[in-house]
């Protein structure tokens, strides 16, 4: 086992022993023995907290007259039926617990104890009470609640744990920032401690989810729980991410300086503190994930969970038949119990879009299935004049382009558009077969003299045979870029590049 670093272990034990000095007036009331007139114990500790409570309540009120009566009186009214004293007996009481928070001498409490970080004996003094005002007509004392006496009622309240981590967090900037870096990575450690106590209540929710959840109310509870616990992880991975920022700022500044310096210390425990950062941070982002799992998955079917289980408890005849039936309703009332068990009103309507929409226009009786392939060449004079156009278009971009690629060596589409405009041959890019042209190279890619041998179905497409020619032993290779060119306001195509074949993947 690796040996403990004392120091850092016992560092502050002065200020950890302040706040237990804080109860120590709650445990001496603890200590009292009193009984009322039935002999029934009167519990002096928790009407030590009622009578904190008190005066805190007329600070809030910026009441500056507050004493030993009205406590009484407050007292009275509280514990009056659990304690049976009389009035004087009340004020008397009401005096004993005043004295223990304000000793009659006026000074402050006295708590001694052993520091072990110093090694020696060591007083702490607290102020609980302290006189606010006097009055000299009625001889009455007035107090107040110190500084010490609002930290220990504070230090009485529930906090809940999950702000633990956001206090961690802003106590491990400032110690970054004051350079205290051993304290430092002592908060990392705790805020994994906070962590991991996070985890394990999440996964109690989850099942406090799946067997609690009984009705529309409790639902929106725990909905509003998780709807509260995703806001505040959120903000915590936030403050993560800025933390991680920091203490690399935090790291690079001792880098500099360490440099220069012999002692490499700090900078080594800043390169522990980040590491130790990164888990607490990454163990924090998985927690994130798992409660929007939860927000989500799980409230899911609990809700569903819920929705089925009033269709099982469900009784149509005792829920809706018997009241029906046995309860004279009006009319009106009779509506809003059926309603809900009628189909929705459905009314059949067609859009006036359907009359320009594309018609299939059929004879009656014709049988013939339609044909929704694309029309193909015939064996006609106009098909063969339209195949001798595009022999001839084909053949004359593919040596425009070949002319480019011998220059360049690779040629973008959008490169052969800028050359086409301005040369002599812009009109082609006003016509259809200069954009069928590329179809059809990136659909055949790659592109090679031989390989057109082999391809069954391009019998009746040997017109191109002319262009594949100018290829000779080359093979052209068609990729995709990612953008599109619009190259004029009728056509836009896909950008694409040309290369010869091992080449396509070159810089």
């Amino acid at each position: 086992m690796e040996l403990l670093n004392i120091g850092q272990l016992v560092a502050g034990f002065r200020e950890r022993m302040s706040k237990l000095a804080l109860f120590d007036p709650l445990y001496e009331l603890q200590r009292k023995r009193q009984t009322d007139r039935s002999g029934k114990a009167i519990d002096f500790m928790e009407l030590g907290l009622l009578t904190l409570l008190f005066f805190f309540e007329q600070k809030l009120m910026r009441n500056q007259k507050a004493g030993v009566k009205d406590l009484a009186q407050f007292l009275m009214k509280v514990t009056g039926i659990f304690i049976d004293i009389d009035d004087s007996e009340f004020e008397e009481l009401a005096r004993q617990l005043v004295q223990t928070f304000r000793p009659a001498t006026g000074k402050k409490r006295d708590f001694s104890f052993f520091n072990w970080e110093t090694g020696q004996t060591e007083h702490i003094y607290i102020s609980i009470l302290k006189a606010n005002s006097f009055d000299l007509k009625t001889n009455t004392q007035y107090y107040t609640l110190d500084e010490d006496g609002l930290e220990l009622i504070f230090a009485t309240k529930e906090f809940y744990m999950e702000f633990q981590l956001s206090i961690h967090q802003l106590v491990l900037r400032k110690q970054l920032e004051k350079g205290e870096f051993e304290g430092a990575l002592r908060q990392i450690n705790e805020m994994r401690i906070d962590v991991e106590s996070l985890q394990e209540r999440m996964v109690k929710l989850e099942h406090e989810l799946k067997r609690n959840i009984v009705s529309e109310e409790t639902f929106s509870r725990y909905k509003s729980l998780l709807d509260d616990i995703y806001l505040r992880l959120h903000m915590e991975n936030e403050e993560f991410e800025e933390l991680r920022q920091f203490v690399k700022e935090t790291k690079d500044r001792v880098h500099a300086e360490s440099v220069w310096q012999q002692d490499q210390r700090p900078y080594e425990l800043i390169l522990q503190i980040s590491n130790e950062l990164e888990k607490v941070h990454g163990e924090h982002s998985i927690l994130f994930q798992q409660s929007m799992v939860l927000k989500t998955q799980a409230l899911h079917a609990a809700k569903e969970s819920l929705y089925y289980t009033g269709l099982d408890s469900f009784n149509f005849e005792q829920d809706i038949g018997s009241l029906i039936f046995s309860t004279p309703l009006p009319l009106e009332s009779m509506k809003g119990v059926l309603s809900p068990f009628l189909p929705i009103q459905e009314t059949k309507r067609w859009s006036l879009l359907t009359v320009f929409a594309e018609q299939n226009i059929q004879e009656d009786g014709d049988k013939e299935a339609r044909d929704d392939r694309f029309l193909e060449l015939g064996d006609d004079q106009e098909g063969q004049l339209y195949q001798a156009q595009q022999q001839k278009a084909f053949k004359l971009l593919m040596e425009q382009l070949l002319i480019l690629m011998e220059a360049e060596g690779r040629v973008s589409l959008s490169d052969l558009v800028q050359k086409l405009r301005e040369s002599k041959h812009g009109y082609i890019l006003d016509r259809r077969f200069f954009y069928d042209f590329w179809i059809y190279l990136h659909q055949r890619s790659p592109l090679h003299r031989s390989g057109r041998l082999g391809e069954a179905e391009e019998g009746r497409s040997a017109w191109l045979d002319e262009m594949y020619s100018l290829l000779e032993s080359r093979t052209l290779i068609i990729t995709e870029l990612p953008d599109r060119l619009r190259v004029n306001e009728r056509f836009t195509i896909q950008n694409m590049l040309a290369a010869w074949g091992g080449e396509e993947n070159g810089s």
